[in-house]
């Protein structure tokens, strides 16, 4: 599986290194993802998502149902629930 959050779509990103010269060689910056579990209490179920530490922060603020509705209808989460 691609190192891609599956709430935000946030993936790698490319980029340069800079030495002291000022010479540069390409580089790829990493997203900072996590697995983690979400109970959804409406399925009675558990769900574990790779998301990055930014999603998390979006998680705790709007909740997980509204964080995959949103995810949903952007595209980056798939996977279909009773509702």
């Amino acid at each position: 599986m691609a190192k891609t959050c599956q709430l935000t779509g946030k993936k790698a990103i490319v980029g340069n290194n800079v030495s002291f010269s000022n010479r540069k060689t390409k580089r790829r910056f990493q997203p900072n993802l996590i697995k983690k579990k979400f109970y959804i209490a409406e399925e009675d179920k558990w769900l574990q998502l790779t998301i990055s530490t930014q999603a998390l922060r979006t998680v705790n603020k709007i909740g997980i149902k509204k964080a995959l509705e949103n995810a949903r209808e952007k595209g980056f989460y798939t996977k279909k629930f009773a509702k």
